[in-house]
């Protein structure tokens, strides 16, 4: 990947606030990208925007909770405001939550992961489609590996990944005359501190610019190479 690949591209990032989400931020940030940084942690959102910015990032933050279609339209208008532009989107937040279908007391999981997981990413895509039109932009889909293998206990969140790439999927082909490419990522284990055999979020994070950069159609990510 050249390293001038995101110079002065905006770029907003979900899930931003720790994780692969912040590993993306701080890794786009030393490229030289305008940073739209989003979060539902206000606190830990604002650490992430000050470490980019020290890196010399032009970066806005935005506590924004993805599971609400307004605080989406809200994060895609005010980066619109700010930058002038939209490059590239990141859907990169989720929750995930480990529990046996016959355990449920009520479905409202289902509808907590899929409103998050999946209706969070339309959302923010719908409202950043004609920036990233103008621009022949890029979308960044984060999935899972759950959301190509059925995993015990994870019902819901398989449900939200898979509902996930199949948007993806979809939208990669409406926009091809739009030149808007869409890239689907499918990592497996990812840790932020050091764990054998599990992926770094830092060597995630490259893969997955490496990826964008190069508008794949999809990478995924199962064992960890060292």
């Amino acid at each position: 990947m050249k390293r001038n690949t995101f110079k002065n591209k905006v770029v907003i990032v979900t899930g931003a606030s720790k994780g692969i989400g912040k590993e993306l931020a701080l890794q786009l940030a030393e490229q030289g990208a305008c940073l739209s940084l989003a979060a539902r942690s206000e606190k830990q959102l604002a650490l992430v925007e000050k470490a980019c910015s020290s890196i010399g990032s032009k970066t806005l933050s935005i506590p924004t909770d993805i599971g609400s279609e307004e605080q989406c339209r809200k994060l895609i208008k005010k980066t619109a405001n700010k930058f002038g532009r939209i490059d590239m989107l990141i859907n990169n937040a989720g929750i995930n939550q480990r529990s046996f279908l016959e355990d449920l007391k009520n479905l409202n999981l289902f509808d907590k992961l899929l409103k998050v997981n999946f209706r969070g990413s339309i959302s923010c895509t719908y409202y950043a489609l004609p920036y990233l039109k103008k621009t022949k932009g890029r979308i960044v889909g984060i999935s899972s590996i759950a959301g190509k293998i059925g995993l015990p206990g994870f019902s819901a969140y398989c449900a939200s990944k898979f509902a996930l790439a199949g948007f993806l999927d979809s939208i990669r082909h409406e926009l091809k005359i739009n030149k808007v490419s869409v890239t689907s990522i499918f990592p497996g284990f990812v840790t932020t501190t050091k764990s054998a055999g599990i992926m770094p979020a830092a060597k995630c994070a490259r893969i997955i610019l490496k990826a964008a950069a190069e508008r794949k159609d999809e990478v995924v990510m199962t064992l960890y190479e060292a």
